[in-house]
């Protein structure tokens, strides 16, 4: 069958002006979507399971497998050394004065000596360099993920004396190679894609809570306290309980050094930083300044002795000696592994593709996991607690002139001479120092409480997320917070499936278009035609509910017509033909293909034809090899567009007739 199409005025914009005298003409076949696959020599996908396998695994190209696998082999040697290389130079350098500064603190923060912090932005970054695909990412400690893996630490080591003997840095390492092992697995098996369960809006909650958390870890530093150990849900409510029972007994020195250096290193970033930022791409190393001074000031004055400041102590030189983790401990630690190997892969992937984005190349999300995993699995085996990305040193690493990984090979080998000779300088250094420099570097996550009006704006299910999130984690406990933001994060997905966008749609006079006819006015329903238009997936939880909106947008129930033995009376619109546009339909599972062929009947029993069109592909194919098990009524007639299935409907009508 042949259609000359209706004449659609085509705007066409000659020396400027407008003209609308130009005819757009279209003949064609009116096509059914099988004929139209059948034309243009359609290639169904491969059901094979070993087609599958070599189609998505390079395992089957050991070539590709190789490279892909190990990605520094691509860039190396095509590096453009005259370019790049002083820009990697100095951009590692520079990284290197904020690694010293973050290892010491953030080793602190889990509990963990300081020394921990310079192995993690040593060892796992060599690693990283060799299989990692992003160019910028600077690889080493974050302070929630080091904040988690503390709270691991402090549950499951032992003082001496008590039955179970896991040194700190044990269950640290423990923690580091199974999160290697879960973030294996999951690249092995292509499961990034769970991290999708970590919106931004989750995150941003998250991180934002956390980093209260992790201040309030500081109190004990900043103001000379010996707090108790707490383990266990509601402790920030208890640390706060116990600093309100012992600030009387806060050290004084302790509390004049912290307010200092608290106030000269936010000045710094408040007022100096921006004005520096505008002359030169080169931070001031803020953080390495108060940690040479804080060290040269308690050495010389003897603070730790005179004034019972307290410092980090003995800093150990030289590599520290290979060791296995403990495997029997795997089991008590896998849940808490587990989320901070999710935690740390999403902060990590997020950050790559932000300066992927922005420097214009591609990061391989699955290698991602394969580096991650390769990186935690070597530093376990020295001491290491896991890695992640970090903003503000990736930050610094782009934005100082860093082209490519090289800037991270050149940072660790100025780490690896702090490791070897210049470590022990540091053991005079206060505890509060470093504590203030964890808390101010915390200002940009906890200001991120300031973009919950920004969610709630957008969108009060996003809002909700936050706020439940936020507040989960700051009252009970990090892990708590993240299972209730995922959990929310689900249920709001599920509702608003359940509010899929319906409606019927009517044809533009004298064109191919339609449209909804609630919203566009001068759109007309065609005579005995009902179009209705679905938007979101069908499938077991939402087939009730297309069903409800099918019968109440096309003002009919076929069933209960049927029921009542007749099929349509005077009062009701008469009805030949309803035309189900499936252009928005995302997903559609056997359960929604069930009720289809329950539709398709209930409208025979009365008459009327029922028609499919503007499927996808994958629908496409789901409707035909689901078809065959649902009843032996003949098939579904589907079309590529409405305005195939409305010229057909005419065409049986004006036959019958």
């Amino acid at each position: 069958m042949s259609k000359d199409s209706e004449r659609d005025p085509l705007i066409v914009w000659e020396n400027g002006v407008k003209n609308e005298t130009a005819i757009l003409r279209v003949q064609r076949p009116v096509y059914q979507t099988e004929e139209l696959n059948e034309l243009t020599t359609y290639e169904y996908p491969s059901t094979n399971i070993s087609g599958v396998f070599k189609k998505n695994y390079c395992l089957f190209r050991p070539k590709e497998c190789f490279y892909n696998t190990v990605p520094i082999l691509k860039w190396l040697p095509g590096y453009e050394f005259k370019k790049n290389f002083m820009g990697d130079v100095f951009s590692g350098i520079t990284v290197a004065t904020m690694h010293i500064p973050h290892g010491l603190a953030y080793g602190i923060l889990g509990n963990l000596p300081p020394i921990v912090g310079i192995y993690m932005g040593f060892f796992p970054v060599l690693i990283y360099t060799i299989f990692g695909t992003s160019r910028h990412v600077s690889i080493g400690t974050f302070a929630i993920v080091c904040l988690m893996t503390g709270k691991t630490v402090l549950e499951y080591s032992s003082d001496e004396g008590t039955a179970v003997n896991y040194t700190p840095i044990q269950v640290a390492t423990t923690v580091t190679f199974t999160v290697s092992v879960i973030q294996m697995i999951m690249y092995l098996f292509r499961l990034g894609i769970i991290t999708t369960l970590l919106s931004e809006t989750l995150v941003n909650a998250l991180t934002c809570a956390s980093a209260f958390h992790v201040v309030t870890t500081q109190f004990k530093d900043l103001l000379g306290l010996t707090l108790p150990r707490r383990n266990g849900l509601f402790r920030i409510l208890y640390t706060f309980y116990d600093v309100g029972n012992l600030i009387s007994e806060a050290n004084v020195p302790t509390v004049v050094i912290s307010l200092i250096f608290v106030t000269v290193i936010a000045l710094n970033n408040e007022i100096l930083k921006p004005i520096l930022a505008r002359r030169t791409k080169i931070p001031f190393p803020i953080e390495l300044v108060a940690i040479v001074t804080g060290t040269t000031i308690s050495y010389c004055m003897d603070i730790h002795k005179n004034y019972a400041v307290n410092i980090i102590g003995t800093v150990p030189t030289g590599l520290p000696n290979p060791d296995l983790p403990s495997f029997s401990l795997i089991p008590s630690v896998l849940l808490d592994s587990f989320i901070i190997a999710m935690v740390s892969y999403t902060v990590t992937m997020s950050l790559a593709l932000i300066v992927a984005q922005k420097q214009h190349y591609e990061v391989n999300s699955n290698q991602e996991l394969f580096a991650l995993s390769c990186s935690n699995c070597f530093g376990s085996f020295f001491s290491c607690m896991p890695v992640t990305a970090s903003l503000s040193r990736t930050m610094i690493q782009q934005g100082v002139g860093g082209a490519t990984q090289i800037a991270s090979t050149v940072s660790c080998s100025i780490l690896l001479l702090v490791l070897l000779w210049i470590g022990p300088l540091f053991e005079n250094l206060p505890r509060c120092v470093l504590a203030s420099v964890i808390v101010v570097s915390l200002k940009s996550m906890i200001l991120q409480f300031l973009s919950l009006k920004k969610y709630w704006t957008l969108s009060k299910w996003d809002g909700t997320v936050w706020i439940i999130t936020f507040f989960t984690t700051i009252i009970v406990d990090i892990d708590y917070g993240l299972l209730s933001g995922v959990i929310v994060s689900l249920v709001s997905i599920f509702v608003q499936d359940q509010k899929c966008y319906t409606c019927v749609l009517g044809v533009v006079p004298n064109t191919d278009l339609y449209l909804d006819m609630e919203l566009y006015k001068g759109a007309q329903e065609l005579p005995g035609i009902k179009i209705f238009h679905y938007s979101g997936p069908l499938n077991f939880a939402s087939r009730s509910v297309f069903k409800k909106n099918l019968f109440k947008k096309t003002g009919f129930d076929p069933l209960s017509l049927y029921v009542k033995t007749k099929l349509f009376t005077k009062d009701e619109v008469y009805c030949r033909c309803v035309i189900l546009d499936f252009t928005a339909l995302t997903y559609v599972d056997p359960s929604g293909v069930q009720i289809l062929k329950s539709l398709d009947g209930d409208y025979r029993h009365v008459g009327v034809d029922m028609y499919i069109c503007g499927c996808s592909s994958p629908v496409f194919e789901k409707l035909k090899k689901c078809q065959m098990y649902y009843g032996k009524n003949g098939n579904f007639t589907i079309f590529p567009t409405v305005h195939d299935a409305v010229l057909y409907s005419q065409s049986v009508a004006n036959t019958t007739t």
